[in-house]
């Protein structure tokens, strides 16, 4: 059962500019790149979706990656209030943000591993940090901390991301469980680690 926010009669926001690098998140106030922002839009029926690749015509509603932003956007009516009319809000809009974050992030990562552009294992990932060949770690959550900061004492300055399980990264790279992947430098790299970063935001409910 969904929820109708009711039409606001004051106070309405003023929607994000769509031009430019930045946008405005719509809870804090606070800009973020486009990249690393949550876009939504008004759907046909005027309800409230998520567009994870910020591709869906319409104006945007753009919020930071935030899990306490996003819960604060739905209480609030903010959706309503910056499209200037009802929208219908998912009861299940978080979970639906989080799995379509988690998809994008497994199919950047297995398209990394099938360009070889990523390679997993403690010893094969230690290769890479050795040769300088590592634009971004990429770690289990649950993997035990001492492995994990083992390691990194080669890692120097380069980006970590920890958000899926052990499992999911082992299913990606064809494993029981991985704990450590390494991804080349460039773009790639650098659209996984923003995915991940996206996806720890709204899974982040402390």
């Amino acid at each position: 059962m969904t929820a109708t926010l009711p039409e606001p009669a004051i106070d309405p926001i003023e929607p994000p500019s769509e031009t430019g690098p930045h946008r405005r998140c719509l809870v804090s106030r606070a800009e973020g790149r486009r990249e690393e922002m949550l876009r939504f839009v008004a759907g046909p029926e005027r309800q409230v979706v998520f567009d994870a690749a910020a591709t869906l015509p319409g104006r945007g509603m753009w919020l930071s990656p935030r899990a306490d932003v996003l819960e604060q956007a739905i209480r609030r009516g903010v959706f309503s209030r910056a499209a200037r009319m009802p929208l219908t809000v998912p009861p299940d809009l978080a979970d639906h943000v989080q799995a379509a974050l988690n998809r994008r992030l497994t199919d950047l990562l297995g398209l990394a591993r099938r360009s070889g552009a990523a390679v997993s294992g403690f010893e094969k990932a230690q290769d890479w940090l050795r040769a300088n060949r590592a634009g971004l770690v990429v770690q289990a959550a649950d993997g035990s901390p001492e492995e994990r900061a083992r390691f990194l004492a080669r890692a120097g300055s380069v980006p970590v991301v920890a958000v899926l399980s052990a499992a999911t990264l082992g299913k990606i790279f064809g494993r029981t469980h991985t704990v450590h992947v390494i991804l080349g430098p460039g773009r790639l790299a650098r659209m996984i680690e923003i995915e991940a970063r996206r996806l720890q935001g709204v899974a982040d409910k402390g």
